[in-house]
């Protein structure tokens, strides 16, 4: 079944990327709205971020999904209407546009319910709108023939949840999802900060530091970066250097629970999957899989090759764009 004027949208918790037929990706910005006291949508993306902190009292810059999920149902809905107006058009008297949706593979049946409705009053075809798992569009994006008889391991961390999946057959034959993504991993910067220097710093300053010198695994050199806050006791801006070791050390609890569920889905494989799992490797994807030294920790613990491949951070969106011309048949119809 071919899906027309779809778009493939990857809505995460911290960046929505819209893959349109065609054109590839046409928007790759932070899920961040900012709204009006009637949730009519001011910015978006990006310009809706710079916004957080610094609008007046009738201007609201809110983040819509927490932990992969809709937690705002109507700035959600006005979120993918502003999408299908700027990607597929405003006016469609004679049909509305298909899309493919990304979730995390743990949705409960009443998110799920509540993501296809925000797609159907968004203006998209009720008909013709599916829900992809994660890390199936993810394991598609990055060219593993998910179809085969051979068992491919995916592991995808975005900004709110990881997902990971032991797929054959063209379908995900184990899977477990935590809560647990980059957000999590910022907000752990921030409590390392507070607890050991009595400062506060904004998460955009955490996740700065993660990205910049954050690691889960010894590097061969470690490094320094300032970052600014407040000082809690005497409420005054303070600025302080900050090492890599520390950061490690701030998100080591989080990553050791990523690593020790990751144990957990290959312990609980068939023999005959974990021997192609073991023969092709694991794949990490999403943002997170990004921090430096996750493959070599994941690889040392498991015993397993594992690699981030070049398009790690887009290959959900890669994923639901090469599924629009030729869709698998494990994509579950709207209900």
């Amino acid at each position: 079944m071919k899906f027309a004027s779809a778009l493939g949208i990857d809505l995460g918790t911290s960046n929505t990327l819209v893959y349109r037929r065609g054109k590839g990706i046409v928007m790759n910005e932070p899920t961040v709205v900012a709204v009006d006291r009637k949730n009519r949508v001011l910015a978006v993306g990006t310009e809706a971020r710079e916004m957080i902190g610094r609008t007046p009292a009738d201007i609201q810059a809110v983040m819509p999904l927490s932990e992969g999920v809709i937690s705002r149902f109507t700035i959600t809905k006005n979120l993918l209407e502003h999408i299908r107006h700027k990607h597929v058009g405003m006016n469609h008297l004679f049909f509305k546009p298909g899309v493919l949706i990304s979730k995390p593979s743990g949705i409960t049946n009443v998110e799920e319910r509540a993501l296809y409705k925000a797609a159907r009053m968004a203006g998209f075809d009720p008909s013709n709108t599916r829900l992809v798992e994660e890390p199936f569009a993810a394991a598609i994006g990055c060219g593993l023939q998910v179809e085969a008889a051979t068992g491919r391991m995916v592991v995808d961390i975005g900004g709110g949840t990881t997902d990971i999946a032991v797929m054959s057959l063209g379908g995900i034959v184990r899977s477990e999802s935590l809560r647990i993504g980059g957000k999590v991993l910022d907000e752990a910067v921030v409590k390392h900060l507070r607890a050991h220097y009595q400062m506060h710093i904004s998460e955009s300053a955490a996740e700065m530091l993660k990205i910049n010198i954050g690691s889960a695994f010894l590097q061969d050199e470690e490094v320094d970066m300032e970052v600014r806050g407040r000082d809690l006791m005497g409420g005054m801006p303070v600025t302080r250097k900050v090492g890599s070791e520390e950061i490690r050390e701030a998100l080591r609890e989080p990553i050791k629970q990523i690593t020790d569920r990751i144990q957990f889905v290959l312990e609980g494989v068939a023999p005959e999957l974990g021997a192609d799992i073991i023969e092709t490797g694991i794949i990490l994807t999403g943002g997170s899989a990004l921090l430096r030294g996750l493959d070599r920790l994941v690889s040392e613990i498991t015993g397993i090759h594992t690699d981030v491949p070049a398009i790690a951070l887009n290959a959900v969106a890669i994923g639901l764009g090469r599924m629009i011309d030729d869709p698998p048949v494990s994509i579950r119809k709207a209900s």
